[in-house]
């Protein structure tokens, strides 16, 4: 199978809707990580993602649809603050769970009675989703575990000869995907930390919770129950910038390539170690760690994580993120 990079031009959106009502699979760029869609209303489409990511059965997906899409269908009821959220973030970096009225295949969600929704800011997204006018179940466009995608390019790294086409949207801005938000009890309560921070949900809704999975749960969320975000090379996660020195310089003993991924107050402390700078803020964290990530993958035998010092708002979403790659418990 040949697989296209295209933009949003009349051609081919009108082939990636094809291709959605053919039930094949299409990935399109979003604000956050680039995603790996097809129709949720159909079992053989949403088979497909799972078997093309080797994803996990028991992992549910979430439902794209663009800004004008009413939901109402889709959804058995909102709280109040549901709406007030809506209105405050979307489009945007926001991912809803509502209670499912079954409208979609039941491989989105896993079996679960919930279903997962997000409004996507990206233009591409937004003329990709008009342009089909469907629900579109889609998880971020990478095999299972591997770093998330942020450029197009990525996304043909691990699928070029697997799908027919990548709406091509230029490199994600956000960085990592979005906040899940379990919409479904008397408060918000988070699955899935994003860009969107407690603390900007308590603000619209008055209270939110966050989630911690316990053992023997089925995840309610894409990103919570899985070792994800892996680069395929060796890693290893510190506490400290002299941790990581000490690490690197016994890797570089051994006549190793090793490379230290931390924030920039932490790389101007290394010397002339090889660092990848993951920036000063939440928010250029997220932007950078996964094209880092990917980066470091081909060049580096070693990679080591300084775990960053900020710890609140974005930042609780930079560190899933960077724990989960590294295999780090929370």
């Amino acid at each position: 199978m040949e697989t296209r990079i295209l933009g949003t031009e009349r051609e081919a959106l009108r082939a990636a809707k094809a291709l959605i009502e053919a039930g094949e699979v299409v990935a399109f760029h979003t604000e956050t990580v680039y995603g790996l869609g097809a129709d949720a209303r159909s079992d053989g489409a949403v088979r497909k993602i799972f078997e093309l990511k080797g994803r996990p059965a028991d992992n549910p997906l979430i439902v794209h649809v663009h800004r004008e899409y009413d939901i109402a269908a889709l959804i058995d009821g909102e709280p109040p603050y549901a709406e007030a959220l809506r209105r405050a973030f979307l489009p945007g970096p926001l991912t809803m769970v509502y209670p499912s009225s079954g409208k979609v295949s039941k491989f989105v969600s896993c079996g679960l009675n919930t279903l997962a929704i997000r409004v996507p800011s990206s233009p591409t997204a937004q003329a990709f989703l008009r342009e089909v006018d469907l629900p579109i179940a889609a998880p971020s466009a990478n095999r299972s575990k591997h770093v998330s995608p942020v450029t197009a390019q990525h996304v043909y790294d691990d699928f070029h000869g697997m799908i027919p086409l990548i709406l091509d949207g230029g490199a994600c801005t956000g960085g990592i995907e979005s906040t899940v938000l379990d919409c479904t009890g008397e408060i918000p309560q988070i699955l899935r930390e994003g860009l969107v921070t407690r603390e900007m949900i308590a603000a619209v809704a008055g209270n939110c919770g966050v989630y911690r999975m316990r053992a023997g749960e089925r995840p309610k969320s894409p990103g919570i129950a899985y070792k994800h975000y892996s680069p395929r090379c060796a890693t290893a996660y510190c506490r400290s910038a002299e941790e990581a020195a000490a690490v690197y310089d016994r890797e570089k003993e051994r006549g190793g390539a090793p490379c230290i991924l931390c924030e920039s107050a932490a790389a101007e402390a290394l010397g002339g170690r090889e660092c990848l700078d993951l920036g000063e803020t939440g928010e250029q964290m997220a932007r950078r760690l996964y094209a880092l990530l990917r980066r470091a993958e081909n060049t580096a035998t070693l990679l080591i994580a300084v775990e960053p010092k900020g710890q609140g708002g974005v930042m609780a979403g930079v560190m899933n993120r960077m724990r989960r790659a590294f295999g780090v418990e929370e």
